[in-house]
């Protein structure tokens, strides 16, 4: 018994022995793999840490490489975690989501959309509550999330969605045709002096009519202090305040010239084309009103962006009041279906936070055009893009804070079709004084109205 006793008790001590020299060797491994240059903390590199989960993500074509290399990052820190991509347009991305619904295997678990999609998105119950706040937080630079684009996302107490960029419009100008019209850019530039080539603007589309309407303060669909729908487009003429008025007179003017001297402003097929032309150096148009997108295409035309200028649009005025379009923007969503599994749901919401890093803010432009809320204009303006993309950086930003809120509301989608529709039939009615002309607008928003 005493021999197996002291048998046991050496083997005891083998085995404390032999526990002692593994647990150095553990600890000396360990230390190996989490100091120096190459060192990767147990946070980041340990498969056992971090959320472990699947998503997908719905991406353009354009923008793959930057979303690939946030992925990247993110699963840095989360090994366990595989984030793969719908590679699609974000407008055919929400067809295929407003034909089907969340539970389509097409449809991503994170996807692109602009703001004012949010409340149809909304009632179809198609996006999941986000921790924003928290999530702001993360991401850091917003001075009042709330009062921002942020704000825009919250439907009835719930963020549904995280700002991915600002947008308004600006103003593109060919230096060249400019000169040559004698239109002088560093100047404010009256619309109603300008000869009808000078500027060119798709008023047929509200994208680019509301920069007028909001000029002076026409609502095309508004809601009252109780929630009823009404539009300043049912109104008689008369009714109209004096300047509404004469922005009608200006516009009929516009279309009138148009009209006459035959040109495809008013033709929705061809009008790209002509736009194009025109704006070329050498071509009859000076100014164009459009999108910080349309920079590289614009900058072509004008030599190369040899006589590019880049203007806010607010230098622009009509009858003396500046043009002004919304504060519009983009979001970040997460499909509803993975609303219920935290680590889907921690995974999306990681991603988004990586997409819109602002230490990033530079790459995403080049890769998306987006431009960042929460980013100051001097972060741009010190990095290494173009000067053209810098000029538009800073107008978009200058536009963007003089801009009135975009309506956010499902009913104004109907706006889109009435007002094209309105303005488009001038061509085909021939409207012989400005009262005709608005005559046909406010037959199209009163049929607007009664499905209301």
């Amino acid at each position: 018994m005493r021999k197996m006793t002291k048998c046991l008790s050496l083997l005891l001590t083998f085995v404390v022995i032999i526990g002692l020299f593994t647990g150095c060797g553990n600890k000396d491994k360990k230390e190996e793999t989490t100091s120096g240059e190459n060192a990767v903390s147990k946070e980041e590199g340990d498969s056992n840490s971090g959320i472990k989960a699947s998503i997908v993500v719905q991406v353009e074509k354009d923008w793959l490489f930057y979303y690939r290399e946030a992925a990247e990052r993110v699963k840095t820190k989360n090994p366990g975690a595989n984030i793969e991509f719908n590679v699609t347009g974000s407008f055919d991305h929400l067809d295929v989501l407003d034909s089907t619904d969340v539970t389509n295997k097409d449809v991503a678990d994170v996807f692109a959309f602009p703001a004012d999609r949010v409340y149809g998105l909304s009632q179809n119950e198609v996006l999941a509550e986000l921790d924003a706040k928290t999530m702001a937080a993360n991401v850091g630079g917003f001075d009042d999330y709330d009062n921002g684009l942020g704000g825009n996302f919250n439907v009835d107490g719930h963020y549904l969605a995280f700002p991915l960029n600002i947008e308004t419009l600006i103003n593109f100008c060919n230096k060249a045709n400019a000169e040559s019209k004698g239109i002088d850019l560093s100047k404010p530039i009256e619309f109603s002096e300008l000869e009808y080539r000078d500027m060119l603007v798709k008023v047929f589309d509200a994208w680019f009519g509301v920069a007028f309407t909001n000029s002076v303060g026409i609502e095309l669909l508004g809601k009252d202090d109780s929630g009823n729908l009404y539009s300043d487009m049912t109104k008689e003429f008369t009714e109209l305040t004096e300047e509404q008025q004469n922005l009608f007179k200006v516009l009929f003017n516009y279309w009138k010239e148009h009209n006459e001297a035959g040109t495809d402003l008013w033709d929705k097929e061809a009008v790209g084309g002509y736009m194009d032309a025109e704006f070329t150096t050498g071509g009859n148009n000076s100014i164009r009103l459009e999108g910080p997108w349309a920079t590289a295409g614009l900058s072509e035309k004008a030599s190369n962006g040899e006589e590019l200028q880049i203007l806010p649009i607010n230098q622009v005025t009509i009858n003396g009041k500046p043009l002004a379009h919304w504060k519009s923007g983009w979001g970040l969503g997460i499909n509803a279906r993975i609303e219920e599994d935290k680590d889907k749901m921690a995974l999306a919401q990681a991603m988004i936070e990586e997409i819109v890093n602002r230490d990033y803010a530079v790459e995403l432009f080049k890769a998306t055009g987006k431009i960042l809320e929460n980013v100051d204009e001097s972060v741009y303006e010190e990095s290494d893009l173009a000067d053209m993309d810098k000029k538009s950086i800073k107008a978009v930003i200058e536009s963007y804070k003089t801009a009135p809120a975009r309506p956010l509301f499902t009913e104004w989608g109907s706006v889109w079709s009435t007002w094209e529709n309105a303005i488009l039939s001038w061509s085909a009615v021939k409207p012989a004084t400005v009262e005709d002309a608005y005559a046909e607008v406010k037959a199209a928003f009163d049929a607007m109205m009664t499905n209301f």
